[in-house]
C-alpha cells in the first residue's frame, strides 16, 4: 500500500515539475508570487523588468449554504500552526473520544461542539473527521493551477497509520473553475482487529458570473471499519505488571475477531441562482490587477516572439540588442496608456469648432503637468472593472444522498448478545448480516432579495419551500429489506446582513407544513458586534437556536440480528443560547453556552461478565429523558508570547444536571508551550510539547454492532479520563511547503496508565510520525 501512495505522490509531483511554491513573506501561510515560470526548452523566460516573468498565484476558497449556495470566504489550509496536531482523530486539540486508530469513530467531549444530524445519515456521523458535509467543502477559484499534496505516516507495514490526500483546482476562465480531492486513510491499528480503511474521491465546479452563478459537487466515500470490541480485561494496560508474561499491544486479547463495519455513501449538490441587477465600475482588486498585468505582458511578449520568427522567417536582419529593447519597451507600455487614448486636441474639436490659432498658448510646464494628470487618469482607468450589483435571485438547490450500510460478522463469541430477533433460517450460525440503505432528496427552492444595492437595503431577505424525500429499508426478520417512504414538506424565511464593518447577523426559521414529521420548528440566529476597546476592535458574537423536531427515524426504528426497536417516541426540544467575545490584541477568546433539553433521545448499552471477565449478554436500546436536562459551557483561549516562547492554552468547563443520561467530563484542557523562529531566515520552526486532559468521568461506550457510543447503562460503569496525554513536536514551513516530526504520547506507562479514549479501547503508545504538504502552483 505504501508503494501506491508513494507512486501517487510521484505522479503528481512529475505532473506538476514545473509548479511554483509559495513565497514566504510576513506571513508565510499566504499564497505569494514567485518570480520564477520555466519557457519553453526549460529556459526561462524573460519579462520587461528583471528577466523572469511573474506568474500570478493566488487561491480564493469559499463554502457554500447547502440549501441557499451563498458562498462564505474561507482562509486557505495553509497554517504552520497545530499542522501536526491534524494527523489526529482525536482533533486538533484532543476533543473527541474514539477507539483508537486512525480513522475510528468518534465523539465530542464537548457537547456544545457536537453536530446535529440535520437528516443525515446516523451511522456515517462518528466519521467526520474524514468525512465533510457539503456546506464543509471547500470551493476554489485560482489564478494558475493549483494542487496540494498532503501525507502523513507512523509506524511500519504491521501496525503504521497512513493518509494521503491529493487536490488539484484549475480555472477555465475567471468565472468557471473545477477540480478534484482524494482523500484515502489507512490504519492497520497497533491492537488485534482494528484496522481501518476509508477512500474519498471528489469532484467539484463552479461558475460564478454575474447574472448566472452554480455550483456542482459530486463525492462519493467508502468506509471499512474492522471491529475487535475493544480488549478483554484493563488491566493488561493498566497494571500489565499484575501477568506473569508481557504482552504486546498487538498480543493483548481482543472481544471480535472478522466482524466489521461497512459505509458506502455517494453525494450529489447541485446549486444556482439567477440574478437581476445593475452594473457599476469599481476599481480591481491587487489580485486582480496582478493577474491582468500578466496577461498583458504575455500578449506583448507573444507579439514580439511572433513578430521575430515572421523577420527571421524573410531574412529580415536582426539587430538583438535593438529587439530587446524593443520588446520590453512593448511589454512595459501595459503600464502606460490604453491603446484607445488620444492626445488632447486630436479629433476632439469639431470642424466648425474655433481655430488653433484661437487656441489660449500653454507654457511647457503646465503642459506636463496635464499631460501627467492624463497619464494617471489613463492608468486608474485601465484598473477600474465593470461590476454586476444583483438585487433578486432565483435559487435552487438538489441535494441527493445514498448510503448503504453493513455490519458483518463470521463469527461471534458464544452468549455475546443477549436476544436474536430473526427467523431461525434466516442466517445461519452465530454469522450476522445487518443492513440499511438510506436515499434522500431534497430539493429547495427560494426568492431571495439581496442587501447592499443601495444603502437602505441593508439586509438580505429570503423566502424559501423545500421538498425532503426519504426512504430508508431495515430487514423484516426474514431479512427482506422492506422500504419505508417519508416526504415532508416545509417552508421558511431567512434575514442576512453580511456588509457592514460593526454589525452582522443572521436569522432563519422553517416549520413542516405537510408530510409524516408535520410541526417540526427549526428557528436559528446570530449575531456579530465589532466594536472598538483599548486600542483595539473587539468582537462579541451571539448565536442560538430553537429545534423542536422528531427524533432521527434510527432512533424510533432499527431492524438487526441482535438490535432491534420500532418506537413511538415524543417531539424532543434542544434550545441553546451562545455568546463568544474575543479581543484580538490580548488574544483572548471566552465562551459561554447555555443548553435545555427536553424528551433527550439516546442510546443505552449493557453486558454481564461470565467468571472469566469475558462481556456476554450485550444489549443496546434507545430511551428518551422524562425530565429536562440542562448543560452549561464555559471556555477561555488563551496565547501568551515572550520573544520567541509562546503559550497557548483551551480550558473547557461544562456541567449537565444528569450526568447518568447526558454524561460530560467538567473539565477539558489543551495546553501547548512552544518556540517560535526562523532558521537561515526561511525556515520557520516550531519546536514544542502540548498535553491534552479531561477530568474523570463515565464516558459512552462504543457498540460495535452499531457502530455508534451510547451511554453505559450497567451498575458498574467504566470511568475515564484524569490521563495526560503529552506530544513533543517540531514544525516546518519551508516556502510554503509544511512538514513536521512529532513524537506522540510521549508520557506512555506513566502515572495512573488510564490510556483511554473509550471504554476498553486503548489509544496507541508511544509513536513517531511524519507529515509533509506541498503545494505547486501552475
Amino acid at each position: 500500500m505504501r508503494r501506491l501512495l508513494l507512486f501517487l505522490f510521484l505522479a503528481l509531483l512529475t505532473a506538476n515539475a514545473s509548479g511554483q511554491q509559495m513565497r514566504v513573506g510576513s506571513n508565510s501561510d499566504r499564497p505569494g508570487m514567485d518570480r520564477r515560470q520555466g519557457g519553453r526548452n526549460g529556459h526561462a523566460q524573460k519579462d520587461s523588468v528583471n528577466g523572469k516573468k511573474e506568474i500570478p498565484k493566488g487561491v480564493k476558497v469559499w463554502t457554500i449554504d447547502k440549501r441557499f449556495g451563498d458562498r462564505t470566504p474561507q482562509p486557505m489550509d495553509t497554517l504552520t500552526h497545530l499542522f501536526q496536531n491534524t494527523t489526529f482523530t482525536a482533533g486538533v486539540l484532543g476533543d473527541y473520544n474514539f477507539t483508537g486508530n486512525l480513522g475510528a469513530p468518534r465523539q465530542n467531549r464537548i457537547f456544545a461542539n457536537r453536530k446535529e444530524l440535520d437528516g443525515d445519515f446516523l451511522f456515517t456521523q462518528p466519521y467526520d473527521y474524514f468525512r465533510k458535509s457539503p456546506d464543509e467543502f471547500l470551493f476554489t477559484n485560482t489564478y494558475s493551477p493549483y494542487a496540494n499534496l498532503s501525507y502523513n505516516t507512523c509506524g511500519n507495514r504491521t501496525n503504521g497509520e497512513d493518509h494521503f490526500r491529493a487536490m488539484y483546482a484549475v480555472n477555465v476562465n475567471k468565472r468557471f473553475g473545477f477540480g478534484f480531492d482524494v482523500n484515502y486513510l489507512y490504519g492497520r491499528g497497533y491492537y488485534s482487529d482494528q484496522s481501518t480503511s476509508l477512500f474519498g474521491l471528489s469532484f467539484f465546479g463552479s461558475y460564478i458570473g454575474d447574472k448566472y452563478q452554480a455550483h456542482l459537487l459530486l463525492s462519493s466515500n467508502h468506509i471499512k471499519v474492522t471491529e475487535n470490541g475493544g480488549i478483554t480485561d484493563d488491566m493488561y494496560v493498566t497494571h500489565p505488571e499484575s501477568f506473569s508474561d508481557n504482552y504486546a499491544s498487538s498480543e493483548i486479547p481482543v472481544m471480535l475477531t472478522e466482524n466489521w463495519n461497512r459505509n458506502k455513501d455517494k453525494h450529489i449538490l447541485f446549486s444556482h441562482r439567477y440574478n437581476l441587477g445593475f452594473h457599476r465600475r469599481v476599481k480591481m482588486t491587487p489580485e486582480e490587477i496582478e493577474a491582468k498585468r500578466f496577461a498583458m505582458a504575455s500578449k506583448e511578449e507573444n507579439k514580439y516572439n511572433n513578430d521575430k520568427k515572421r523577420r527571421k522567417h524573410n531574412g529580415e536582419e536582426l539587430d538583438e540588442d535593438f529587439d530587446e529593447q524593443e520588446r520590453r519597451e512593448a511589454e512595459a507600455s501595459f503600464a502606460g496608456r490604453p491603446d484607445d487614448a488620444v492626445v488632447a486636441g486630436d479629433d476632439v474639436l469639431p470642424n466648425d469648432s474655433l481655430t488653433i490659432e484661437s487656441l489660449p498658448t500653454i507654457d511647457m510646464a503646465t503642459a506636463d503637468s496635464l499631460a501627467q494628470v492624463a497619464q494617471v487618469a489613463a492608468e486608474d482607468t485601465m484598473w477600474m472593472k465593470t461590476e454586476f450589483v444583483p438585487v433578486t435571485s432565483f435559487i435552487h438547490t438538489a441535494q441527493l444522498d445514498v448510503h448503504d450500510r453493513i455490519y458483518q460478522a463470521y463469527r461471534s463469541p458464544a452468549d455475546y448478545y443477549s436476544s436474536s430477533f430473526f427467523a431461525p433460517d434466516a442466517l445461519h450460525g452465530d454469522s450476522i448480516y445487518d443492513q440499511t440503505k438510506y436515499f434522500r432528496l431534497r430539493n429547495t427552492f427560494a426568492i431571495s432579495l439581496l442587501e447592499g444595492f443601495n444603502k437602505w437595503m441593508v439586509a438580505g431577505v429570503k423566502l424559501f419551500a423545500a421538498s425532503d424525500l426519504r426512504r430508508y429499508s431495515l430487514p423484516d426478520e426474514q431479512r427482506v429489506l422492506v422500504n419505508d417512504n417519508i416526504h415532508n414538506f416545509s417552508v421558511g424565511a431567512q434575514m442576512t446582513r453580511t456588509q457592514g464593518r460593526f454589525i452582522h447577523y443572521n436569522a432563519k426559521a422553517e416549520t413542516t407544513v405537510l408530510g409524516d414529521e408535520i410541526g417540526n420548528v427549526k428557528i436559528s440566529g446570530g449575531l456579530d458586534l465589532n466594536f472598538p476597546l483599548l486600542g483595539d476592535t473587539v468582537r462579541l458574537e451571539a448565536r442560538g437556536f430553537f429545534h423542536n423536531e422528531k427524533p432521527d427515524y434510527y432512533l424510533r426504528h432499527y431492524h438487526g440480528k441482535h438490535f432491534w426497536w420500532d418506537d413511538d417516541l415524543s417531539q424532543q426540544t434542544h434550545t441553546r443560547l451562545e455568546g463568544i467575545l474575543t479581543n484580538g490584541k490580548t488574544h483572548t477568546s471566552l465562551r459561554f453556552a447555555a443548553d435545555a433539553l427536553t424528551n433527550y433521545t439516546y442510546l443505552t448499552t449493557s453486558f454481564d461478565t461470565d467468571p472469566a471477565h469475558y462481556y456476554v449478554n450485550n444489549r443496546a436500546s434507545v430511551k428518551q429523558s422524562g425530565s429536562a436536562i440542562s448543560v452549561l459551557t464555559a471556555a477561555i483561549d488563551q496565547s501568551v508570547a515572550l520573544g520567541p516562547l509562546n503559550w497557548q492554552t483551551r480550558a473547557t468547563w461544562q456541567k449537565s444536571t444528569d450526568e447518568n443520561i447526558l454524561p460530560l467530563p467538567t473539565f477539558n484542557i489543551y495546553t501547548n508551550l512552544f518556540l517560535k523562529f526562523h532558521i537561515a531566515r526561511v525556515l520557520y520552526t516550531e519546536l514544542g510539547c502540548d498535553a491534552r486532559w479531561f477530568s474523570e468521568y463515565e464516558a459512552p461506550a462504543y457498540v460495535p454492532g452499531l457502530g455508534q457510543y451510547a451511554v453505559q447503562d450497567n451498575e458498574v460503569k467504566a470511568k475515564l479520563g484524569n490521563y495526560p496525554i503529552l506530544c513533543a513536536y517540531a514544525n516546518f514551513n519551508l516556502k510554503g511547503t509544511r512538514f513536521f516530526i512529532l513524537y506522540s504520547h510521549a508520557n506512555n506507562g506513566m502515572g495512573n496508565r488510564n490510556a483511554f479514549l473509550a471504554p476498553h479501547y486503548p489509544i496507541n503508545g508511544t509513536v513517531l510520525r511524519f507529515g509533509l504538504s506541498w503545494n505547486f502552483f501552475n
